[in-house]
Parts: C-alpha cells; sequence; structure tokens
C-alpha cells in the first residue's frame, strides 16, 4: 500500500510501540509499596513479557496520532445509506455514565434495580406506542439479532399451531441479512423481484405465497429509500394463506410518528436503536435490536419480561410458549439508557420532526443530484436515495472510483453497491442530523468529482490523494492483507 509522507512536521507514517521503545523509559509512576514484599509461587514467575518501554508523551502522542486518522460521524458527514450513521448527542452518553446506571450490576436482584427496571419498561412501552405494537422485548443485542429472534418468534408460532411451514418470502430490495435469519431457523428463502417503480407487487407475493410459506420478511421503506405502499395489500395477502409478516424495521427512522407498522398488518418488528434512536453504531458493537409484536404473538417473547406490579418492577420467567433466553442478562442496558433518553430529549414531536426532516435530505439531495448521477428509480424517496454510475461509464469511471475520490473533499464515501438490485449502485443517506450547508457541500463535491470524471478521468483512478493511505491494490488488499501497519 502506499502512504503519504510526512507533510509540514507532521508524521503521518506512525511506527509501532515496539519500534517506538527505547529501554529505560517509562510512562506512569507506581505509588510506595505498602505491604510487605512477597516471593511468588515458581509456577506462577516466568520471563517477563517483552513489553514496549516508553514515555508518557510517547504513549499519549502515538494514541492521539491514531485517533486523528479515524473518521467518524464526529468528523464530518458519514453518509452511508442503508446504515443510518446519524449523530449521537452527547446528553445520552452523560445519562448512560450516570453512576446509578453505569455501576448497575445485572446480578443485583430486581429489589436494587429498580431505576434500572423502570427504565427498561418505560423504553419499550415507547417503543411499543411508537409501533402500533402489544409488546417489547429488548434482548436482542444487535439488528441481525433482532431479526433472528424474529424470526425464531414465528417458528415458535407455526410449532404450536401444530404444522411447522418450510418457505420464507424475502423481496430483492430486502436487508441483506434477511435470507441469512431464515435460514437459521429452518426456513428456505424464496427470492422475488420488486416492481418496475421500485416496490413490490402484491400480485408477485400472490404467487409466491402458499399454505407451506411460513409468511414474508419486507423492509419497509425498503433499500432503495421506497415506502412499499402496497403493504396492506401485501400483508392481507400473507394472512389470507395463514402466513405471518415480518417487518425489518430498521428505516423506521423514515416513518417514525407517521406510520405505525403494527397498524398495517405487520405482526413481529425489529429496530435498529442505532438507526432510529441515535445510539452508536459500529465498532463492534454493542447494539440493540428490539423486537416487538402483536398480541397474536406476545406468549413466544423470549425471557425474562420486565412487568410492572403496583409501583415496582420485576423480572418474570413464567411464559410457557416462550422462545427461550436469547442473550446473557437482558441486552445491552447501556445502550437502552442511551436510547430512552434520546426519546425523553426529542419527545413526540421531536421525532416526528426528525423522520421529516430526514426526508426532506434525502430528497433534496435526490433532486439536486438528478442528471449528475444516474437515478434508475425516480421516485420520491423516503431516508436515502440510490443513484449508480450509469453517466460516469462512458468515461470508464465507476461508484468505486467516486467513492475513493470522496475521501479528498472530505466525506465518508456512502455504501457502494448495494443494494444489488441496482447494478453500481451509489447510496446516500445524510439523515436529519445534517445542515442544509453540510448538505449542499456534498453536493457540490459529488458535482465537482463528476466533472473530473469526464475532464481527468485518470485522476480519479488514483483518489484517493490526501489520505493517510491511497489507492490500495485491491486483489493484493484481499489475498495478502497488512495486518500489522
Amino acid at each position: 500500500m502506499n502512504q503519504q509522507p510526512g507533510i509540514s512536521g507532521l508524521i503521518f507514517n506512525e511506527p509501532l510501540l515496539w519500534d517506538k521503545s527505547r529501554k529505560g523509559r517509562c510512562a506512569m509512576s507506581l505509588p510506595k509499596q505498602d505491604v510487605d514484599r512477597a516471593s511468588l509461587d515458581k509456577d506462577l514467575t516466568s520471563d517477563a513479557p517483552d513489553l514496549p518501554q516508553l514515555s508518557e508523551l510517547d504513549v499519549v502522542r502515538h494514541y492521539t496520532r491514531l485517533s486523528q486518522w479515524n473518521f467518524g460521524v464526529d468528523s464530518g458527514m458519514y453518509p452511508l445509506g442503508s446504515c443510518t450513521m446519524k449523530y449521537n448527542p452527547k446528553t445520552n452518553e452523560v445519562q448512560a455514565a450516570r453512576k446509578g446506571f453505569a455501576g448497575a450490576h445485572p446480578l443485583a436482584g430486581d429489589e436494587f434495580s429498580q431505576g434500572s427496571l423502570k427504565l427498561m419498561y418505560n423504553l419499550e412501552q415507547y417503543l411499543a406506542k411508537l409501533t402500533g405494537f402489544e409488546a417489547v422485548t429488548l434482548q436482542p443485542a444487535a439488528g441481525a439479532h433482532g431479526e433472528l429472534t424474529g424470526m425464531l418468534i414465528i417458528h415458535a408460532y407455526f410449532a404450536k399451531q401444530g404444522k411447522q411451514r418450510s418457505k420464507i418470502i424475502i423481496p430483492d430490495t430486502a436487508h441483506g441479512t434477511n435470507p441469512a435469519s431464515a435460514a437459521l431457523c429452518g426456513y428456505t428463502p424464496v427470492n422475488v423481484k420488486s416492481g418496475p417503480k421500485g416496490i413490490l407487487e402484491p400480485e408477485t407475493i400472490a404467487a409466491a405465497m402458499d399454505e407451506d410459506t411460513a409468511g414474508i420478511m419486507v423492509t419497509n421503506p425498503n433499500t432503495l429509500g421506497l415506502f412499499e405502499s402496497n403493504i396492506k395489500k401485501i400483508t392481507d395477502i400473507v394472512h389470507s394463506k395463514g402466513g405471518l409478516v415480518y417487518g425489518d424495521g430498521a428505516n423506521m427512522n423514515a416513518i417514525m410518528g407517521i406510520v405505525k407498522p403494527g397498524e398495517i398488518g405487520i405482526d413481529v418488528l425489529h429496530l435498529n436503536l442505532h438507526k432510529t434512536f441515535s445510539t452508536p453504531h459500529g465498532g463492534g458493537g454493542p447494539g440493540s435490536g428490539p423486537v416487538a409484536v402483536g398480541k397474536l404473538l406476545e406468549p413466544f417473547l423470549p425471557v425474562p419480561r420486565v412487568v410492572k406490579e403496583l409501583d415496582s418492577y420485576k423480572f418474570i420467567f413464567d411464559c410457557p410458549d416462550t422462545i427461550g433466553k436469547i442473550h446473557t442478562f437482558y441486552g445491552h442496558f447501556g445502550i437502552m439508557v442511551r436510547a430512552y433518553s434520546y426519546i425523553l430529549s426529542m419527545g413526540s414531536k421531536g421525532l416526528l420532526d426528525t423522520s421529516k426532516l430526514a426526508v426532506l435530505s434525502a430528497n433534496y439531495i435526490k433532486e439536486s443530484l438528478k442528471g449528475t448521477l444516474n437515478l434508475p428509480y425516480d421516485m420520491p424517496c423516503m431516508h436515502e436515495c440510490v443513484f449508480n454510475d450509469e453517466i460516469q461509464q462512458k468515461n470508464h469511471i465507476t461508484t468505486l472510483d467516486m467513492a475513493k475520490r470522496l475521501l479528498d473533499y472530505g466525506f465518508h464515501p456512502p455504501t457502494i453497491y448495494f443494494p444489488l438490485v441496482v447494478h453500481g449502485a451509489f447510496m446516500v443517506e445524510p439523515t436529519e442530523s445534517e445542515s442544509k450547508e453540510d448538505i449542499d457541500q456534498f453536493i457540490d463535491a459529488v458535482k465537482a468529482i463528476a466533472k473530473e470524471a469526464c475532464e481527468t478521468p485518470e485522476k480519479l483512478k488514483k483518489a484517493p490523494f490526501r489520505t493517510k493511505v491511497t489507492r490500495l491494490d485491491e486483489v493484493t488488499a484481499a489475498r495478502k492483507p497488512c495486518l500489522k501497519g
């Protein structure tokens, strides 16, 4: 891989800590020993570990420099479509760090966990009200885990009926993890194509739905950023054949406060708290993917359940039809605090405005870049818009080339090559977090890159130029990854 040389005294090629090590340097001072010295058993001793010897300044500068190479939502616009990298309000972090929450122990018992239990109970109630469902579980540790939980609930429902089904319908505009979640529960995914307008057609679902099909997994709004306007007809078709409708609610941030999935025929829905409720996203977790269900499926929710009795709260396990426990303890509590903080901070009007602004921002980008990039589905979008590289292909410039060049303009690239239904996809989601000024800068950058694609295409093929690591040899990087430097 190519690395930029040092510029203006900044050291971009930061060495490893072992390379910086100099004998005798120390970054810490231990307090004076206040106990008698004792010898360790020989079985507990060995050669000292080979650790780098560094001064405090060495350590601080090393990790500060590394942090400055990262790009995150606190650095600039992060327009990843289908992922929703929205701003994480700092008040959420303050609330999650409060001693009573941060210091709570999951084995403390109900009597000593009333504050935490109350928060979880209230959060479940809020999410149920926002989505139009009867009950919610906070146990799932991520969106994909929520999908799996939802499908396990559907599987348990049919087992209870005495006749398990074998198939599940999955549209080409569903989220990519849907087929795996269905397959893990023993269902065979049946892929169906969306119509010419990018949404599902009732006739297609009617042809695929039979008495051996458990139902459908539908993402709404879908991964093209379009609302499935035929959803009620589709849910009626599935229900008429005894099936159930799983709703992938990952894109709830586009319809929150406007549409309640539980009131339009969805039977079970998962939510991504990072997408809609501003909790951190990425970095390996922790995450949270709550699942909401109607009264029909409530008995199958995982245990424990949080219930309120008079003025106190407790966990209950006595639920005969439950799918069981799906997570150690009760999910990732710190993430729940952040989502709860967000809901209370925003209020009902603020949550509604969030959806309106997310949709407005996406449509503004769509209309502004229409003609600069090809727009396969020219319809009003929801939270995200999907372009492709058809116009740039005449100069042999690909979506990847444009995404790489965006780095030089100070923007994280959008999602590329997904959804697969659009060849060379360039998917943009601004979220409600970004100001018009920032969105305009992004639009201007894309237009400038499109101009470069016409005038200096070879430049784009070598981009980026200003990042620490420049254009990689993609094939070599995949076959011989450098995992050390």
